[in-house]
């Protein structure tokens, strides 16, 4: 039972962490992947309302919308065992490579005309989401699948205070759905969840000149309320389709940004923070079997720790039809050593991107953008004790990929 205990506070991490920091997906739009997500003080057009909606009330009159299709490949990941990693589950410490994945996302931004001076918006998103698959028996013990996909519905609202200053709002609608899965000799586990929860967003921007715009962003946590069905045995144990549940924080983030624009060029500053600490715990919870709540049911310590993103992206207008941007971020991982695992070998990451605006008439514009998400390598000493790491992990990253098509009516 002492080891079954071990595993479940492996699968609870596992779960836990498919909301890591280095998980969540800040390029939503075109002009997001095109500027590794600086784009806040600056953001203009529908995709306002998902990153400033504040910005929305001094954004020129009329009706805009965008459709964006973003593909994402997450590479390899590749672990090197010290030789002295210890055994999960019995199975042998060895080196391993994750599978590579890859992703289809599409996302939408309406902006309303202006009523007085008020004016609306309505974004469709996919915040965060992950699947890391494993097919080492070392691995695989304890991240065989985890899988999640994060939908928010963002409707918001601006409202023109007067022509310096503005402020935004809107209600955050989050549908999540994950497949946790895990083979060993000792657990078998094939966990699906779902769960709609609600938060909200808060903005303001105010312009001191009509070339700098200084703004703030806040988007409160939201307690995801996981419940679904498990299956597998714990030892001899067998249990089937058993009622499971967990909450798990998406952790709010706040914001601030200045944009400064000379000539046709416009530079923006973004620091961004993630108020990751208030993840202390995991708990799961298996209220109709007595036997995997005692081993699996354990409640496990996270100690993550709020992290900073800092980002930089440079808009210049070549001519009346091209806009070409470019953008660099730091992004610091909120993962101690401690807690690291297989499900999420997170590490910071520096974001290189690029990107381009074509004004094909009056009402329609497409672009193309890429971004490149840099893991650095990390080398964890967990110490002896059983269910513990040593080793390094390096590779995986990200690249992204984003096609947008934008009217204005």
């Amino acid at each position: 039972m002492k080891q079954h205990v071990k595993v479940a506070g492996l699968l609870g991490l596992s779960v836990a962490t498919l909301f890591g920091a280095g998980y969540k997906i800040p390029e939503q739009s075109l002009n997001s992947t095109a500027l590794s997500a600086a784009y806040v003080a600056n953001a203009r057009g529908a995709d306002a309302s998902y990153y400033n909606p504040a910005n929305m009330a001094f954004s020129p009159s009329g009706s805009d919308l965008e459709m964006a299709l973003t593909y994402i490949r997450l590479p390899k990941v590749t672990y090197k065992d010290n030789g002295s990693s210890a055994s999960k589950t019995g199975v042998a410490a060895s080196d391993a490579t994750s599978k590579s994945e890859n992703f289809y996302i599409p996302t939408f931004h309406y902006m309303s005309p202006t009523f007085n001076s008020w004016r609306f918006g309505l974004s469709f998103v996919a915040p965060a989401g992950l699947s890391k698959r494993w097919s080492d028996a070392f691995p695989k013990s304890s991240a065989q699948e985890f899988t999640l996909k994060v939908l928010e519905l963002n409707p918001t609202a601006s409202y023109k205070v007067n022509d310096k200053f503005a402020v935004g709002f809107g209600l955050r609608g989050v549908l999540s759905s994950g497949i946790v899965k895990a083979d060993s000799t000792a657990v078998k586990q094939d966990m699906t969840g779902n769960s709609i929860d609600f938060g909200y967003n808060l903005a303001a921007s105010y312009r001191p000149a009509s070339n700098i715009t200084l703004s703030s962003t806040y988007r409160s946590k939201v307690d995801l309320t996981i419940k679904g069905n498990a299956t597998g045995h714990v030892g001899a144990h067998s249990f089937n389709n058993t009622a499971a549940n967990v909450k798990l924080p998406l952790p709010a983030a706040l914001t601030f940004a200045v944009a400064y624009t000379y000539n046709k060029t416009t530079a923006e500053l973004v620091y961004e923070r993630t108020y990751w600490s208030t993840y202390k715990n995991l708990d799961f919870n298996f209220p109709n079997d007595s036997t995997v709540e005692g081993a699996l049911g354990v409640s496990k310590p996270k100690n993550w720790k709020d992290t900073n993103a800092f980002r930089l992206g440079i808009t210049h207008q070549y001519s009346d039809k091209l806009k070409l941007m470019a953008g660099f971020a730091i992004d610091k991982s909120p993962i101690p050593n401690s807690t690291l695992g297989f499900e999420l070998p997170g590490s910071d990451a520096k974001l290189y991107s690029a990107g381009f605006e074509y004004k094909v008439n009056d009402n329609m514009k497409v672009g193309l953008a890429y971004l490149y998400d840099h893991k650095d390598s990390r080398t964890v000493n967990q110490g002896a004790a059983s269910g513990k790491l040593k080793g390094t992990f390096s590779g995986g990253g990200a690249h992204l990929i984003t096609a947008s098509f934008k009217y204005k009516f």
